[in-house]
């Protein structure tokens, strides 16, 4: 069984919380409620049964009024104050339209004639009325669960921009997006994902900017889902990548608002889920992956530096330890004199061949990483740092490794923090492996190799049919301004042409600086 709605762009409603829904049960909607309470409230009970969580309260008896919730996904205040309180002190007869109008102060209400809406009400953290003689419900929105407050990403620390983040309940994040783009434009598609789960999906962009090819694939993915339950945003990811089994991610995801806002003007696509901070973005490409929320927070000039150090970094956390492993093994003659003998001294009484040194040494600092990390943050810093040193500084006393090898592994794990994306830096850790074993048996020709093979699947690789090395391969030079530089933001007048729909123009020509365009006054 299939389970998803996707809510019509064009409808005027007042909230996209009540959201028609396919019920869990394949036949609740199909059964109209009753006008007799009794039945209905018989029916709710069997499809609740054993759910001490749900909390069936009857009230009055002209009509018997049965309001059904989910306790501890309603505000308890609320209801009290704003249904309970005009229900009861009321001697005069209601009916059901009296009911809904006594009500008013409740944001939102909808009336609905079936049990799977009322089934669906009740799961997505509203209450439902029942009242006797009436064969239609009514479902407040009544939500008050417990959130966690809007801070900081603690993965994606930037030193200068907004401080917030996106949070585990789906309507917060929403309007995270909706402060930053307030434009009718914007549009939030929602669907429903999971025959358990029941899990609400939002797929946003932006009107006009968006590639219509994009978005319908995106789409057409998302709807191919069909599942018991989607926990987190991975679990999606995985169902809509294009290739599952490449180290790289193709799928940018992130808990910081301002990125999805960026990526949402850029022509890309944005899927919410709710109960997990992490948004996921599509498509991605390499360079997105080397880019960093501060390069657009700074100047062009300082942002550039930093890149050509970051893309520097980059490649000393793939090649290091290989290029390390050949020329000491296979290619003497390329070191300096005074370095080789400086190397062959530190190796002297080292019972393992270089390869063997580099491999032990980069499983063990993989090793203290994931320790750091699995630990609890007020002490996973320290073991992983003082593992280090401890387990370094003794293995080269002991003779076990070289000290150049100790060097190596650790500029390498620096270096490898400099990747601004989890994922992406992933990816390298795991192809410094294979890597290293190449240049263990073939020497810098196993590093060309290497090198050759990762730069034909990379060429091969596509995200969302955008070519993942795009816009440098294929080129487009309007697109270059901001790849290994960051171009003034003024001259990036145009948007890229592999994610961009119709409105491919950013900022319109003319925008230079005051210094550019000459002095009005003159």
């Amino acid at each position: 069984m299939r389970i998803r709605s996707r809510q019509q762009t064009d409808r005027n409603h007042s909230s996209d919380r009540f959201e028609s829904t396919v019920p869990p049960l394949p036949d609740d909607q199909l059964v109209e409620l009753s006008t007799k309470l009794s039945i209905n409230e018989k029916m709710l009970r069997e499809v609740f049964q054993q759910c001490s969580d749900i909390i069936f309260r009857s009230i009055g008896s002209n009509p018997r009024i049965l309001i059904v919730y989910a306790d501890g996904l309603i505000d308890n205040k609320t209801l009290d104050n704003m249904v309970l309180a005009p229900l009861l002190y009321d001697e005069v007869p209601l009916s059901g339209q009296m009911i809904q109008d006594k009500l008013i102060a409740v944001s939102q209400i909808k009336t609905v004639s079936n049990l799977g809406d009322i089934i669906d009400g009740i799961l997505k953290a509203n209450i439902v009325l029942l009242a006797d003689g009436e064969n239609k419900g009514l479902v407040a929105d009544l939500k008050g669960f417990e959130k966690r407050s809007i801070e900081e990403p603690a993965a994606e620390i930037s030193v200068r921009g907004p401080r917030d983040g996106f949070t585990e309940t789906l309507r917060t994040n929403t309007s995270l997006i909706r402060r930053r783009i307030r434009s009718p434009k914007l549009k939030m598609d929602s669907v429903t994902i999971g025959e358990v789960s029941q899990t609400d999906v939002v797929i946003a962009y932006i009107d006009g900017i968006v590639s219509n090819t994009i978005l319908k694939e995106v789409r057409n993915r998302i709807d191919r889902i069909v599942m018991d339950g989607v926990l987190e945003s991975g679990f999606i990811e995985e169902f809509i990548e294009d290739a599952p089994w490449s180290p790289f991610p193709q799928i940018q995801n992130t808990e910081r608002p301002d990125i999805v806002c960026a990526s949402l003007l850029e022509g890309k696509v944005a899927v919410l889920v709710d109960n997990t901070p992490f948004v996921l973005i599509a498509p991605m490409t390499f360079w997105t992956g080397l880019q960093a929320v501060e390069d657009y927070y700074e100047r062009s000039i300082y942002t550039t530096f930093i890149r050509f150090v970051r893309y520097s970094l980059f490649n000393i956390a793939l090649l290091l330890p290989s290029l390390y492993v050949a020329l000491s093994t296979f290619h003497q003659q390329l070191i300096p004199t005074n370095l080789l003998i400086s190397i062959a001294n530190s190796r002297e009484g080292v019972p393992f061949p270089t390869f063997v040194e580099a491999l032990l040494m980069e499983f063990m600092f993989e090793g203290l990483r994931e320790a750091g990390i699995r630990m609890p943050k007020a002490v996973g810093s320290a073991v992983s740092i003082v593992g280090a040193l401890v387990i370094g500084q003794a293995a080269v006393q002991a003779g076990i490794v070289s000290a150049p090898v100790v060097i190596v592994v650790a500029t390498t794990g620096i270096a490898s923090f400099a990747i601004p994306r989890y994922n992406f830096g992933t990816a390298y850790r795991l192809l410094r492996f294979p890597m290293l074993i190449l240049a263990g048996m073939l020497g810098l020709y196993g590093i060309i190799s290497g090198l050759f093979l990762l730069m034909i699947h990379l060429l091969g690789l596509r995200s969302f049919g955008v070519p993942y090395l795009s816009p440098v391969v294929p080129s487009v030079p309007q697109s270059l301004k901001d790849v290994f530089i960051r171009a003034p933001r003024w001259s990036m007048t145009r948007r890229t042409a592999f994610t961009s729909g119709a409105n491919k123009t950013r900022i319109p020509r003319g925008q230079q600086p005051s210094s550019k365009r000459g002095n009005a006054d003159e």
